[in-house]
């Protein structure tokens, strides 16, 4: 047995989740132009603006933290200040800076260092590390925060490994607005077991804390031409783990949807979407009680990427039994001439029954389903470009 398979076996699956009782719930809302918060009552059908926040910066992220509901940390950038992360202890009524906010190690002298454009995703440490914080940031690092995210510091060796930094690429080698390092995952049942994700640059585990990392690209697809075992040519868009079953991921690829049940290989499930649909997106988000259940919100993904809502018809699709089988869900949502782009961070859920669904899109406009995604509800329009959606449930 090796040392990975015996660190699956040791740990235990967590119990059954339940649905907490109703509870209000805010959006958090990052924009190309600020971020805003959206306070819904218990039965999600009302909505307060708040907001705007940081006007004029670009925010790639806004996050909660779980563990004390609180605490709220913001990744931001200016054209004259650069990135930065904001902190807030008060929900976001007021803020302060980072002393030291993600940044690569100094090069040696007559060597070209790199340089942080912008920090990309923040996850909350585990709920027995009740200070800690990881950072992703474009181009392609990995940084942690123990001090609830006043100071950040390059965590683990893959920032400097030379291997990492091939399969990173360079600037020009990434998505259209930077390669970036993403999907920063622990498992809650033990904070030494990690995931990230890099665009490009394939998918990370670590069972030590972040001591050695393992890639774990076994089963996927890559463009047509390319070396499939080779990470520089591997795009996840979004990875996420089940609440319910910590040993059960799923992907959203930019060359389809995917599944990966322990240690095995990543099964393609988005094989069985509708073939005029395609499997190729960026958001997906998991059930929090269910490990079959999971959204999606699919792009175009012919030849040339117009990353945009099939036929301009945008859907949600849903599976409910591990990809076997798919459902399309456009109750309220327009039946043509919607050209919509959602980015990979700007879907969610809630944890509510059942479970809240929430998307943004590149237009500005923020939708709601309260049902699953039966019915969907428009709730904001005219805001600038969205880049990030996250839904909490407030005490």
């Amino acid at each position: 047995m090796t040392r990975n398979n015996m660190k699956a076996a040791s740990r235990k699956r967590p119990a059954t989740l339940r649905a907490k009782s109703p509870r209000p719930v805010a959006v958090l809302v990052a924009t190309r132009k600020g971020a805003w918060f959206f306070h819904g009552d218990a039965a999600r059908k009302n909505w307060l603006a708040d907001g705007p926040h940081f006007l004029g910066n670009v925010v790639s992220h806004l996050a909660l933290d779980p563990r004390d509901g609180r605490t709220l940390l913001a990744a931001t950038k200016t054209g004259h200040l650069g990135p930065t992360v904001f902190r807030s202890t008060n929900r976001g009524r007021t803020w302060k800076e980072a002393t030291r906010p993600p940044a690569f190690a100094k090069a040696p002298a007559g060597e070209k260092g790199r340089t942080v454009d912008h920090t990309f995703w923040l996850t909350p440490g585990h709920r027995d590390e009740p200070n800690v914080w990881y950072a992703g940031t474009s181009p392609q690092g990995l940084f942690r925060s123990n001090d609830g995210g006043v100071t950040w510091a390059p965590f683990s060796p893959i920032n400097d490994d030379m291997l990492y930094r091939k399969w990173m690429g360079t600037v020009q080698d990434g998505t259209p607005d930077g390669p970036k390092l993403h999907s920063i995952i622990v498992d809650p049942r033990d904070p030494a077991h990690l995931y990230f994700a890099m665009s490009g640059g394939g998918v990370h585990e670590s069972v030590d804390g972040g001591s050695t990392w393992q890639l774990i690209v076994q089963g996927l697809e890559v463009v047509g031409g390319f070396d499939p075992a080779d990470p520089t040519f591997h795009d996840p868009h979004c990875i996420r783990l089940c609440p319910s079953n910590p040993d059960r991921l799923y992907q959203q690829n930019h060359c389809g949807i995917y599944r990966r049940d322990g240690a095995g290989p990543w099964v393609r499930i988005g094989k069985n979407m509708p073939k005029k649909v395609g499997d190729i997106g960026f958001p997906l988000v998991v059930h929090p009680r269910d490990d079959n259940t999971v959204w999606v919100f699919p792009m175009d993904g012919t030849t040339v990427w117009p990353r945009t809502s099939p036929d301009g018809k945008p859907a949600v699709y849903t599976t409910r039994n591990g990809g076997k089988t798919w459902q399309r869900l456009d109750a309220g949502l327009p039946k043509s001439q919607a050209w919509w782009t959602v980015k990979r961070q700007a879907m969610t859920g809630d944890a509510q029954d059942p479970v809240g669904l929430y998307f943004g899109t590149t237009s500005g406009e923020l939708w709601t389903s309260r049902d699953e995604g039966r019915k969907w509800n428009c709730i904001a329009r005219h805001l600038p470009e969205i880049y990030a959606v996250e839904a909490v449930e407030l005490s």
